[in-house]
C-alpha cells in the first residue's frame, strides 16, 4: 500500500510544473526587456551598474548579484530570457536537473536586478525562492519540504497580516470587494462580473478572504487532514482570483506550491496510474550529495531567521536595527527569504492616465496601451499568464510618487520614438514623425452597470480630472 508520508511524486511533479512557470516567466519578460532595461529603454541597466560601481566599487558586486556585469547590452539581456527558456525546456525534460535550477534562478536573479522597478512584484520573489529551494529538494528532504509549506504559509499569513496592520478602511470593514475588481491594476472581463454582484455578497466574499489569509495557513502545520483543507481553501481562493484577476502565473505558482501539503497517495488518486508511475521513474531527484545536503541545511538556518525578523517586523511594525539588519540585507539580496504583502491597501478611486502627444502642440492624440483601460469600449482581455509590466507599472503611478522617475523616462522615450519602447504599445500614432511634445491628463475611470453596457457597448464611464499636475507635459 503506497505510504501517506512519501512525497517522490509531489517532488517530481512539483519540478515539472515550476518549469513550465519558469519558461512562462521568461517567455513573457523576452519580448519586454529591451524596452524596460536596454539602451534605449525606459531605465537603462547599464546605467544602474554606472551609478553601482561609482557608490559602492568591488562591493557593487554582493550588492547586485547579477550576470550582466560581464555585458548588459540590448542582445544580452534578451539572450538570458531565451537561455532561461531554454533550461526550462531542458529542466521538464529532466537534463542535468539540479544545474538547470542553478543556472535559471541565477537567470532570473540577474534579471531582477536588471529590470529594477519594473521587476520588483510579489510574483518574482516568488518565483525567486521558490526556484532557489528546488535545487536542494529530494523526496526525502523533509527539511526542503518544510521549508516548501513555510513559504506558502508566509504568503498566505503574511498577505492576511499587513491587511490588518496597514490599518486600511476597507479590509477593516470588509467592503475591499466592494472597489478591488474595479480598482485592481488589470481588471479583466471576470472582474466585471464581479464587481456586479450584491455588495452583501462581496462583505461576505472579503470576510472569506481575510479568514483564508489569516487562520486557515496555521492548519498547513497540523495532521494530514486539516493540511488537505488547508489545500483546497487556498486553491479555491486561487482559482476565483485567476476568473477574476490578470494576475500573470502568481496564482498559477501557489497552487502550485500547495502540493507539499498534500502526499503521494493524495495525489495519486487524481492521476492516472500510468502518469504517477512514469514521474516517479523519471525523477532524477532521488537523491542529494553531501555539498548539497549541507548546504540545504545551511541555506534553511538563514531562511528560517530572515523570515522570522521579516514577520516579527510586520507583526510589529518594529524593523530591526545595527548588525541584524546588515546580515539580513544581505540574504535579501539573493531573494531567498522574502517579505510578501499581497494588496495591503485597496484603492476606492480609479485613476487613470492617459497619455497623449502632438506634432504642432495644437491637436493633440492619445497613446494606446495593449491592456491597460483606455477607450470606454476597449476590450477587458484575460492575459494570463503573460505579464505585461508597461501595463501594470502604469496603474501605480498617480498612487506612488516614487513612481514617476521611469514614467518621466518613458515620456522621454515616447518624444524619442524608441523602437523598442513604442513596441510595447498597442498602437504609435506618431510611427513615421516623432511628437514635438507629449501630455499626461487624469481620468476617474468606474465599470458600467449591464444596463449601461448593454445599451453602450461600453465596459467603462469616465470623467475628466484635469492635466497630471506631477509631469503635466514634456517638450523638446
Amino acid at each position: 500500500m503506497q505510504q501517506e508520508n512519501t512525497y517522490e511524486l509531489i517532488s517530481a511533479l512539483f519540478v515539472k510544473l515550476l518549469a513550465v512557470v519558469y519558461f512562462i516567466a521568461f517567455a513573457s519578460l523576452s519580448s519586454q526587456i529591451v524596452a524596460l532595461a536596454g539602451q534605449d529603454g525606459i531605465l537603462p541597466v547599464t546605467e544602474m551598474l554606472e551609478q553601482a560601481t561609482d557608490r559602492l566599487g568591488w562591493m557593487r558586486f554582493l550588492a547586485y548579484p547579477t550576470v550582466f556585469w560581464v555585458n548588459a547590452g540590448d542582445t544580452a539581456l534578451t539572450a538570458a530570457t531565451w537561455l532561461g527558456c531554454a533550461f526550462s525546456v531542458l529542466l521538464f525534460l529532466n537534463y542535468r536537473v539540479r544545474l538547470s535550477l542553478l543556472i535559471l534562478y541565477l537567470l532570473y536573479l540577474s534579471l531582477f536586478y536588471a529590470g529594477q522597478i519594473f521587476m520588483s512584484f510579489q510574483w518574482d520573489l516568488l518565483l525567486l525562492e521558490a526556484g532557489f529551494l528546488a535545487i536542494f529538494l529530494t523526496p526525502n528532504s523533509r527539511l526542503v519540504i518544510l521549508l516548501y509549506r513555510w513559504l506558502l504559509f508566509r504568503l498566505r499569513f503574511m498577505s492576511g497580516l499587513s491587511k490588518i496592520v496597514s490599518q486600511d478602511p476597507s479590509w477593516a470593514g470588509l467592503s475591499a470587494l466592494v472597489y478591488y475588481f474595479e480598482t485592481q491594476p488589470l481588471p479583466h472581463i471576470g472582474g466585471w462580473y464581479a464587481h456586479q454582484l450584491p455588495e452583501w455578497l462581496l462583505v461576505v466574499a472579503t470576510a472569506a478572504t481575510l479568514l483564508i489569509e489569516l487562520v486557515v495557513p496555521f492548519m498547513m502545520f497540523m495532521s494530514r487532514k486539516y493540511r488537505f483543507i488547508a489545500a483546497w481553501l487556498t486553491l479555491g481562493l486561487q482559482l476565483l482570483i485567476i476568473m477574476t484577476s490578470n494576475h500573470n502565473w502568481f496564482n498559477i505558482l501557489t497552487i502550485i506550491l500547495c502540493l507539499f501539503l498534500f502526499d503521494d497517495k493524495a495525489v495519486r488518486k487524481v492521476l492516472p496510474n500510468s502518469l504517477g508511475n512514469w514521474l516517479v521513474q523519471q525523477n532524477p531527484l532521488t537523491s542529494s550529495s553531501l555539498v548539497v545536503s549541507t548546504a540545504s541545511y545551511v541555506f534553511a538556518t538563514l531562511i528560517l531567521i530572515a523570515s522570522t525578523i521579516h514577520l516579527w517586523e510586520m507583526a510589529t511594525a518594529r524593523p530591526v536595527t545595527g548588525k541584524v539588519d546588515k546580515v539580513l540585507a544581505y540574504v535579501q539580496r539573493w531573494s531567498i527569504a522574502n517579505k510578501y504583502h499581497v494588496f495591503p491597501t485597496i484603492n476606492q478611486q480609479r485613476i487613470e492616465l492617459i497619455i497623449e502627444g502632438s506634432v504642432d502642440g495644437k491637436n493633440w492624440i492619445p497613446y494606446d496601451f495593449k491592456y491597460k483601460p483606455g477607450a470606454l469600449n476597449k476590450p477587458l482581455h484575460v492575459v494570463i499568464p503573460h505579464h505585461p509590466r508597461l501595463d501594470w507599472m502604469a496603474w501605480f503611478v498617480p498612487l506612488h510618487p516614487d513612481f514617476l522617475v521611469w514614467f518621466e523616462n518613458f515620456l522621454i522615450r515616447l518624444l524619442e520614438n524608441s523602437p523598442s519602447v513604442s513596441a510595447m504599445l498597442e498602437h504609435n500614432p506618431f510611427a513615421q514623425t516623432p511628437p514635438i511634445a507629449v501630455r499626461v491628463q487624469a481620468f476617474e475611470y468606474t465599470f458600467t452597470t449591464i444596463d449601461e453596457h448593454r445599451m453602450t457597448g461600453n465596459w467603462w464611464n469616465r470623467s475628466y480630472l484635469g492635466p497630471f499636475t506631477p509631469l503635466p507635459g514634456i517638450y523638446r
